[in-house]
């Protein structure tokens, strides 16, 4: 079991394991994690699930997670956006980014587990995906965003798509240099998508009024260093409601929980422990008794939104950001690297 964080006065380790728990609590016997009971599941989220379930030392539910997408993948290496718990499909969507992230999830079990056989197990899954998303490449480097069920692609990129596929695809890269079966292409597409994130803002359909295009492209390592320090104070302002947490969206005091910590994991990647801490630190509002979170708080008035809604990837995006920031488990250094040197 690896380390859990623990940071005093903010979060300990048993409300980690609680969290995890309740995460767990969700998962169906088909190895799916819902947003909660009843609810749909998309790809993209059950890997943050997955993933925070490893933090927490609970393997056997990540691998049950991660067998679940083996089985659902569709033949061309996709997988469609929305699940229901019967296993019918919610929405017939095919979105680049929900398919690329179990890259990142599969590096991110093996960093906790060091097992090297799920890891060869999960490969071809991990390898038709990289390929389907890749399909939808531009010449440009930037990743379409999404197609239908019928095959028509939309014809722009998405900012925060992008720059979490550029990490998947490091993520892949890393897994086809471990299993010795190394794609340099892999790694040659995510470093032109970096390029184009970094300078190119102008190829990304235009999404500002979210708070994930401010904070996504720090959060993956695709902006670093000065760069990513200035995007992160330049629009600080906008975003943050201070001691409470970060609006969705720039022009409505909409809190999430799990926006809030995906900043604090963008904090921790720069370095800022003291502000992602603060971050982590206002999700608390947010926190139920059994581990569970709130997904969002309307301020002032403290309505809940979607009303009354607990939702498992609230507590991963806590327990990821909690992760990064102590850099407890070895799997800390897929967001914030610098951590545990």
């Amino acid at each position: 079991m690896t380390g859990v964080p623990h940071i005093e006065g903010v979060l300990t380790s048993d409300e980690i394991i609680e969290s995890a728990e309740a995460i767990a609590r969700l998962q169906l016997p088909t190895g799916m994690i819902p947003w909660f009971p009843e609810g749909h599941c998309d790809p993209w989220n059950h890997v943050e699930t997955a993933m925070a379930l490893d933090v927490a030392g609970l393997h056997a539910e990540a691998e049950r997670a991660y067998e679940w997408l083996v089985e659902m993948q569709r033949p061309d290496g996709s997988w469609w956006n929305y699940y229901l718990p019967d296993g019918s499909v919610e929405e017939a969507k095919l979105d680049t980014n929900v398919c690329a992230y179990i890259a990142t999830g599969v590096w991110h079990h093996w960093l906790c587990t060091w097992d090297r056989a799920f890891v060869d197990h999960l490969w071809p899954t991990v390898e038709r995906a990289m390929e389907w998303v890749l399909g939808m490449r531009k010449p440009d480097g930037t990743v379409l965003w999404a197609r239908t069920d019928e095959g028509h692609p939309w014809d722009y990129a998405l900012l925060t798509g992008s720059s979490s596929i550029m990490h998947a695809l490091r993520c892949a890269a890393d897994l086809a240099d471990l299993i010795n079966e190394p794609r340099a292409d892999w790694r040659a597409a995510s470093d032109q998508l970096a390029a184009v994130v970094a300078g190119s803002p102008d190829a990304f359909e235009p999404k500002e009024r979210w708070a994930m295009d401010w904070y996504y492209p720090v959060l993956t390592g695709a902006l670093t260093g000065e760069q990513a320090k200035a995007r992160l104070a330049e629009k600080w302002d906008l975003f943050a409601m201070e001691g409470k947490g970060i609006r969705c969206v720039s022009d409505e005091p909409w809190i999430t929980a799990s926006e809030t910590a995906e900043a604090a994991i963008a904090y921790a990647a720069i370095g800022d422990l003291s502000t992602a801490t603060d971050l982590l630190c206002w999700t608390r509002a947010h926190r139920l008794d059994d581990g569970s979170y709130w997904t969002g708080i309307v301020y002032p008035s403290l309505v809940r939104f979607p009303v009354d809604e607990t939702s498992a990837y609230t507590a991963a995006a806590v327990i990821l950001a909690a992760d990064a920031i102590t850099g407890a488990s070895p799997a800390s250094r897929v967001f914030a690297p610098h951590v545990l040197d």
